[in-house]
């Protein structure tokens, strides 16, 4: 029967993302975190308005250049983010200046500017420009043989106006001192010079106050900072090159340098200056951003790491070694009894390497394939992968050169592995391999055994202590069998066969959701329950988005946790309620994605490394697999959906008009420890683990 609905009236992507800011930006205000804690969350989402105009302004951008009006992407889009994005900056540097410096100044941290600094630190500052930081600026005064120069992506500069005539006579009044990456952006001052306190000073502030030394002879009339953002979505045609990884080291090159988007100046740029740049970057004036402090907020990240004071900072936690795990029990023994949860970051990654260095020494271990998307700086599991070549095993890595601003990082352990002889691929022509999967094949008798790790998170020690992921230890036949598979087919393209028990993106994992959501509308289209849970970090395929309203519409109830960006219109006719969108914004960052399905008292469920967006379900290698075991599933349901769903202090709740609202705390008796104990979801979770 067609629908009597009107046509989906989506919730736009872009300001979707924006309004996820605006959560994070939350935290930056919330009076139970500590203050650096809460200067780290300010400094987050810096970093993520700097990843939003990398990588989604330039088509905006481009319309408004063109006066485009009929497309989607038009002016009337570009002045919609531009205006979000302008009120999220304001609010930003309002709670910096307003806020939280001159909270930390209470606490004894502070950040001196130049006017507020006793005479003896400006004598120490004085000596630390002329020695660290003079002699690497290079003033460019411009004239025809000096034009505009090339100002590097997110870099730190000044444009100077100059009065009076240079060495020849000439009055070229414009200058750009760039400044160079290699300096440090905070420095803290000698503690005695420091009154007992912590005290420091940002790089900025001392070029500013020694600006007019670098112009002999010249008057400095104005001069403002400015920070100039570029498109930086590294294209490559995979169809067009020899040699992948040849092809991305040329473009991150120039990744530095693509078109302009954003223009960052200090408050009281002059507004000839201003202009100036805009015309130089060829930029609309709403793409310009008077910000009242540092024009990189994102740096102060180091005053949040650099300060001393655990009243200032979380409160540190230690994960757990599963419960599931014996201890100095091999792996391979356990796993032949039983799968093996590890809920991260209340259980440790750790538990992950020791697997794969107790692969590494086992003589009977013959081969060790693994995914590479997000490794980090912690190099301990490539220098095993590394020690298993020497030691005579066959080692595949399947590494994903293309992940977005990790490619640097990959390319170097493309590199190592293959300087030691491991095998070294790069996935599917076109698709980028975000699956997440260890596989290790032992022999054991006439017979060799498979044992695999699958995770809805990256093999990234760092943030495996920062996100929540949940992955599995195995030595289930079926699922070992499907990623042996899986991995030959990336390697070698071969077709790959039908598989047992995985689900995979590109091939049958968009399909099988679609087919799971059509499944329960049919059974509560007969009157029978239905309930569909799912948490991820974004939906925005339209597809799924369009199943899951037929299926509320038919009376299946949807609980949605989308910690990020979420196009569902919750007010489409026909929903009445049924269909509800949370978030979950805390101490940690929220990564693992459960598929969970009732139907007709049936339970199924799947983790998954994708989230429900189109790039993930037809332009990726991704896997889902199904938790079989009860307790297993009781045990991921209740920890990472229904202690989310119950959460009334660290959820938003998408409202019926695309805007979200903090989830208001229950004066009911929940019986939910996380709220009689007057915690977040996350932070009963911490004290679970601990207390086990």
């Amino acid at each position: 029967m067609r629908s009597t609905y009107p046509p989906l009236d989506l919730l736009n992507r872009d300001t979707s993302i924006l309004a996820f800011n605006e959560r994070v930006l939350s935290l930056a205000k919330n009076p139970d975190y500590p203050l650096l804690e809460r200067l780290r969350y300010l400094c987050i989402v810096s970093s993520n308005l700097d990843e939003f105009f990398e990588v989604r302004a330039a088509p905006h951008v481009d319309a408004m250049r063109d006066d485009e009006r009929k497309s989607e992407i038009n002016v009337e889009s570009y002045q919609t983010i531009a205006a979000v994005s302008h009120a999220l900056v304001e609010k930003q540097y309002n709670i910096f200046n307003a806020e939280l410096m001159p909270a930390l100044a209470a606490q004894g941290v502070h950040l001196v500017s130049h006017g507020d600094r006793t005479p003896e630190q400006r004598r120490w500052v004085a000596r630390y420009f002329e020695a660290e930081v003079r002699p690497l600026l290079v003033p460019i005064a411009l004239d025809p043989s000096h034009p505009f120069p090339q100002v590097a992506n997110k870099s730190l500069n000044f444009i100077v106006s100059l009065g009076g005539n240079d060495a020849f006579g000439r009055a070229n009044n414009i200058a750009i001192v760039r400044v160079p990456r290699v300096l440090s952006r905070l420095i803290q001052l000698p503690k005695n010079l420091s009154n007992k306190e912590q005290k420091f000073v940002s790089l900025s502030s001392i070029i500013r106050a020694h600006l007019t030394s670098l112009f002999t002879g010249r008057q400095v009339l104005n001069f403002a900072q400015f920070r100039v953002t570029r498109h930086s979505d590294l294209a490559v045609d995979e169809d067009d090159v020899k040699n992948l990884r040849t092809a991305l080291r040329k473009g991150l090159v120039q990744r530095n340098f693509g078109d302009a988007v954003r223009l960052e100046v200090s408050q009281g740029c002059d507004e000839s200056l201003a202009k100036f740049l805009l015309q130089q970057f060829d930029l609309p004036k709403q793409s310009l951003y008077r910000v009242h402090g540092p024009v990189n907020l994102a740096r102060l990240m180091q005053l949040a790491d650099m300060a001393e004071g655990k009243h200032l900072k979380f409160k540190p936690f230690e994960p757990k070694v599963s419960r599931q795990l014996v201890p100095n029990q091999s792996f391979f023994m356990q796993l032949k009894q039983q799968d093996i949860l590890i809920h991260q970051p209340y259980e440790s990654f750790e538990s992950v390497i020791d697997f794969l260095r107790e692969a590494v020494n086992d003589p009977d271990v013959l081969s060790i394939q693994q995914t590479i998307y997000r490794t980090g700086s912690d190099s301990r599991m490539l220098k095993l992968l590394q020690e298993a070549v020497r030691r005579g095993k066959e080692v595949m890595a399947v590494v994903e050169l293309k992940a977005r601003f990790d490619e640097e990082a990959n390319i170097n352990w493309a590199e190592d592995l293959e300087s030691v002889g491991a095998q070294v691929v790069y996935g599917v022509v076109g698709l980028k391999t975000h699956a997440k999967m260890l596989l290790v094949m032992r022999r054991e008798g006439r017979h060799i055994k498979h044992y695999g790790h699958v995770s809805t998170g990256n093999y990234n020690p760092r943030t495996a202590r920062l996100y929540t992921d949940v992955s599995m230890l195995t030595a289930d036949p079926k699922i070992t069998r499907d990623m042996e598979h899986l991995f030959r087919h990336i390697a070698s393209q071969v077709k790959l066969p039908r598989l047992q028990k995985l689900l995979v993106a590109p091939f049958n994992l968009h399909r099988q959701l679609l087919a799971k959501i059509k499944s329960a509308e049919l059974i509560a289209k007969m009157g029978k329950s239905a309930h569909i849970i799912v948490k991820m970090n974004a939906l925005t395929d339209e597809a799924l988005v369009v199943a899951l309203v037929d299926a509320g519409r038919a009376g299946v109830e949807v609980d949605l946790i989308v910690r990020g960006a979420c196009i569902l219109p919750i007010n489409a006719p026909g929903l009445d309620g049924r269909i509800r969108v949370r978030s979950i914004i805390g101490r940690l960052l929220e990564h693992s994605r459960v598929f969970y399905f009732n139907v007709d008292h049936v339970e199924t469920m799947w983790l998954s490394s994708a989230d429900w967006m189109n790039r993930n379900m037809m332009r990726r290698v991704e896997i889902a697999w199904p938790i079989v075991d009860a307790k297993n599933r009781e045990r991921i349901l209740s920890e990472c959906c229904l202690m989310s769903l119950a959460d009334n202090k660290d959820a938003w709740i998408l409202n019926a008009d695309g805007t979200y609202s903090l989830c208001v705390q229950q004066t009911s008796n929940v019986k939910v420890n996380a709220q009689e104990a007057d915690f977040s979801m996350q932070q009963y979770l911490i004290q679970k683990y601990a207390d086990y």
